[in-house]
């Protein structure tokens, strides 16, 4: 008799077989995409405008009456 949870798992078990990993070109551009996301954060980071705003949060902090 046919079960159909035995089919369910022989599928499940072959596709979790395949070598469906990143090749070797898509490692170098997922590199690529993460190292212009780092370099838009920093600018970000180190704009004059958020530069200031965390200066301000730091020195309100250090400021602080407890």
């Amino acid at each position: 008799m046919w079960n159909p949870m035995r089919g369910w798992l022989r599928g499940l078990s072959r596709r979790m077989r395949r070598d469906s990993g990143m090749t070797t070109s898509e490692y170098a551009m997922g590199t690529i995409a993460a190292c212009a996301f780092a370099a838009v954060l920093y600018k970000v980071v180190t704009s004059g405008a958020v530069s200031g705003a965390l200066q301000s949060v730091i020195g309100k902090a250090l400021n602080a009456q407890f």
